[in-house]
């Protein structure tokens, strides 16, 4: 069996465009399908909030890291400004308000200056080239174990 192709390419042609030829009610999502995504992340959020509330001391955890991480990024950008970290007495304040010395490159890196999730400061060491950031946990007091126990990140 023999298939000109001119007669297919012709046939092809004659109709144009094919995204033309789909009615505008195929052209989208339809709202059922619409409304099924809505249901699928409702139901998922619902899951991700009950596993939260049932572990509120490990939310704040894992919140402390995010502001730990979140803080040494803007110490980064800081010391690619201004060549170095803020000193120990500049501290964490330094990437909010402008520290004194004044580094000549100085901007805010932070709108304003985040609270561990227990209400304390963040510890800040600057150790020569290297930082420490710590939340001091629950407590508020250096060491502790479990909910108490201190969080802390590291840059260079």
């Amino acid at each position: 069996m023999r298939i000109d192709l001119r007669q297919f390419k012709d046939s092809v042609t004659s109709h144009g465009d094919i995204r033309k030829q789909v009615p505008h009610s195929e052209a989208g999502l339809t709202l059922i399908e619409m409304m099924i995504v809505l249901v699928i992340i409702a139901v998922v959020a619902g899951l991700i909030t009950m596993n939260v509330i049932d572990r509120p001391d490990q939310a704040k955890v894992t919140t402390a890291s995010t502001n730990i991480k979140t803080l040494s990024g803007a110490l980064a950008l800081y010391r690619i400004d201004n060549g170095d970290y803020p000193t120990t007495d500049q501290g964490l304040k330094a990437l909010a308000v402008q520290p004194t010395p004044a580094p000549s490159a100085w901007r805010p890196y932070v709108q304003e200056m985040p609270k561990d999730p227990w209400g304390n400061d963040f510890v800040y060491v600057n150790e020569g080239g290297a930082f420490t950031i710590t939340s001091l946990g629950k407590d508020g007091k250096p060491g502790g174990e479990g909910i108490n126990a201190d969080i802390s990140g590291k840059g260079q």
